[in-house]
């Protein structure tokens, strides 16, 4: 009987476990919108389409980004509409998306080529996003990017 009782307690704290580390039905909806909005950015840097990323970005949006000055939100919209850069290329892979209920962190690589006064500019960066959920929709608060570590 005893070994039973061990049994039944050893499958019952194993049950427990495995639920624990399944994502919950929110925080799965949460990584694929969140996953949906880093297409959305993506997307309006290539199409020089400031419209999505003043929506995508909060009032307090801080952007630090190499050899560039720190943005506040005004200015990194009027970097966007002044179509002064032209992304031939933005595309990100290794995304990490973690939620911590109304703040998610994103991060990952950042490859982009741009064209600036007729001059192609190529980065390789590592970034982090930092979005918060206000009035139920996600916006960016901070955006930083470094250099990628070359091999």
């Amino acid at each position: 009987m005893n070994v039973t009782r061990l049994l039944l307690g050893l499958t019952s704290l194993l049950t427990a476990a495995l639920l624990a580390q399944q994502p919950s039905p929110s925080a799965d909806r949460d990584r694929q919108e969140l996953t949906r909005l880093e297409q959305v950015w993506n997307q309006a840097h290539e199409r020089g389409d400031a419209e999505p990323l003043a929506a995508l970005w909060s009032d307090d949006l801080e952007v630090t980004v190499p050899r560039m000055p720190v943005l506040k939100r005004a200015d990194a919209l009027s970097v966007a509409k002044s179509g002064r850069m032209k992304f031939l290329r933005y595309q990100t892979s290794d995304l990490l998306i973690r939620t911590y209920g109304d703040a998610a962190v994103v991060t990952g690589r950042l490859q982009r080529s741009r064209s600036m006064n007729g001059k192609q500019i190529d980065d390789d960066w590592r970034f982090t996003k930092v979005y918060i959920r206000q009035n139920d929709a996600w916006r960016v608060v901070a955006f930083h990017a470094s250099e990628a570590a070359q091999p």
